[in-house]
């Protein structure tokens, strides 16, 4: 089989995806049959257009005052499962938001901690589960199990923390397998995550952007008209935006600020977890939830995206139609406010919320 590395170097990633080629789908039509239940999101997809330049410099400015966070985050994470996996050490990160974060541990955990690790990136979709097909490949490469572990970005809802325990509790049980569903993230603002170093909602700089900051890729795609039963889940790969990829870029960023991080020998690498309660944070997301139901009808909980990472992605690539912000003025959630504005979305603060944002998705009123 042939590697597909994206735009990422070969050592990196290897995507368990089938890159296709598939008819857009224009926004405004996919809202409607998503919400019509006449097509499955997974089905189809709205083509990506390249950040404005207004965006992208934002993006810089961001990306300048959040890439320590990250970094320190992203080695304690490492940290964590350099003491927890005790074999070869199988990164399978969840693609799309969980790539980045999958190639930087896999970075980290060779440099810093001199072990060995491979990185799939594999598709998982919300009702439809994980790809079968990419795990049973994972498991002829690595029989022994025991090293798998899975990599997002963070938490929303926890809507596919749970999609994971569910998919592979079915695949244990048709496999005879013994895979372990734990899910490591860099914020858990859901609380569903098993390994976590925060529970705060703060920008991660890579839910800024879509596939130029993702090795060219898009999210998954699952069509039956594309994707045969032995095949690997589908994506699509923007060759064309290849002048504009941030992806290695990003990564040598990243992994530039480790190296600032460890060399000076700074203290919070090696802090202890101060994490809130988990279940604090897991009532704390119910009650937020349930609050914007009521306060805004709302009876589709998939219309409801709490945190800056998910309220990026529904301003990226979605219709909103309300986006709540802690503060307007946060630089954490400045890109959102400008997105906001670029398309006209109304913006309400709420300096009770939880969380730094929340989107809110159009309803789609139909027949």
């Amino acid at each position: 089989m042939k590697l597909f590395s994206g735009s990422y170097l070969t050592d990196d990633v290897q995507f368990l995806l089938k890159p296709i080629e598939i008819e857009n789908t224009p926004i405004k039509e996919k809202e409607q049959l998503i919400q019509s239940g006449k097509k499955h999101y997974s089905e189809m997809i709205t083509k990506e257009s390249l950040p404005s330049e207004r965006y992208t410099l934002l993006f810089d400015q961001v990306f300048a005052q959040n890439k320590q966070r990250m970094a320190v985050d992203l080695f304690r994470l490492a940290a964590k499962i350099n003491q927890q996996k005790p074999a070869e050490i199988v990164l399978c990160s969840l693609a799309r938001a969980g790539t980045p974060v999958g190639v930087l541990l896999k970075r980290i955990l060779q440099q810093y901690f001199d072990r060995d690790c491979v990185h799939y990136s594999l598709s998982i979709i919300r009702d439809r589960g994980i790809d079968a097909n990419a795990l049973r490949y994972i498991l002829e490469k690595h029989p022994s199990q025991d090293g798998i572990t899975f990599v997002d970005g963070w938490t929303g809802k926890g809507v596919i923390s749970r999609e994971l325990q569910k998919s592979i509790a079915d695949f244990n049980q048709q496999h005879q397998t013994k895979i372990n569903a734990d899910l490591y993230v860099l914020n858990d603002i859901a609380g569903v995550a098993a390994v976590t170093v925060s529970y705060e909602d703060y920008l991660i700089p890579s839910s800024l952007l879509n596939a130029t900051i993702s090795g060219l890729i898009s999210r998954s795609i699952l069509n039956s008209d594309y994707i045969g039963k032995d095949d690997f889940h589908g994506c699509l790969y923007y060759a064309e935006f290849k002048n504009q990829d941030l992806s290695q870029w990003f990564v040598d960023e990243i992994m530039k600020a480790v190296a600032n991080l460890f060399n000076s020998a700074n203290p919070a690498l090696t802090a202890a977890d101060n994490l809130a309660d988990k279940q604090r944070v897991l009532q704390q997301s119910a009650d937020f939830i349930k609050q914007l139901k009521q306060t805004y009808q709302i009876n589709n909980v998939n219309l409801i995206k709490p945190g800056i990472g998910e309220a990026t992605r529904v301003l990226l690539r979605r219709l909103p139609d309300l986006l709540m912000l802690k503060n307007r003025h946060a630089e954490q959630t400045l890109h959102l406010a400008m997105l906001a504005m670029e398309k006209q979305v109304p913006v309400i603060e709420n300096p009770a919320m939880p969380y730094q944002a929340a989107a809110i998705i159009a309803e789609h009123k139909h027949d």
